[in-house]
């Protein structure tokens, strides 16, 4: 295994994607995806790092170099599937009448394609609710492409409010709750569908 660039010695933090030569965003991609199988199969206890190092065929040494934990690994997995999801937003999006209900349909859709992978959702959600302040950084991440998500979504037409900014981080807190309450069996789906619903109508309120 060849040895990393400079940037790879940085302390106690992952390296960052811009810094990533071609075959290193490359090395990357083979970790999350091993990470994600292990997940996708047995849930957060499932993905051990001496195994996602087998899965990616990297050595253990380099994979804490690039996550220097399993949080910092599978917070990174979540938002890669949250890239997805804008993309997808994006590309195709939703057809309700209004913000609140493109909101809605949005966070719905993205909530049954987690139910297709209940154990992948309860690893990244699990890792999500354990970070620390290391993982701020990717946490905050994790909340700006949210944000973005339900903003594509909601095609307002216009820079938003401050009410609508405030919104938005309110139906990013209610889109975790909900899916942390589904995971613990505290929630129906049809709760949670209740819920998103009930918070992305903040973005049509005066």
């Amino acid at each position: 295994m060849s040895a990393l660039t400079p940037a790879a010695a940085l302390p106690a933090s992952a390296l960052s994607t811009e810094e990533l030569t071609p075959r290193q965003a490359e090395r990357r991609r083979r970790i999350l995806r091993a990470a994600t199988a292990l997940a996708a199969r047995g849930g957060y206890e499932a993905v051990q790092m001496r195994e996602v190092a087998e899965g990616a065929d990297v050595a253990l040494g380099t994979l804490y170099r690039y996550f220097p934990s399993k949080v910092h690994l599978l917070v990174a997995v979540m938002l890669e599937q949250l890239g997805r999801l804008h993309e997808q937003v994006l590309r195709r999006p939703p057809a309700g009448e209004d913000p609140a209900a493109r909101v809605s349909e949005t966070l719905t859709r993205a909530f049954h394609a987690l139910g297709r992978e209940p154990r992948l959702a309860e690893a990244m959600v699990r890792a999500l609710s354990f970070a620390d302040r290391s993982v701020s950084r990717e946490v905050d991440e994790v909340g700006s492409l949210t944000s973005a998500i339900v903003l594509a979504a909601a095609r307002l037409g216009e820079e938003p409010t401050t009410a609508q900014r405030a919104a938005l981080r309110v139906i990013g807190h209610t889109w975790y709750a909900t899916l942390l309450a589904w995971l613990s069996g505290r929630a129906s789906p049809a709760d949670v569908r209740a819920d998103l619903h009930t918070a992305a109508r903040l973005l049509t309120l005066p």
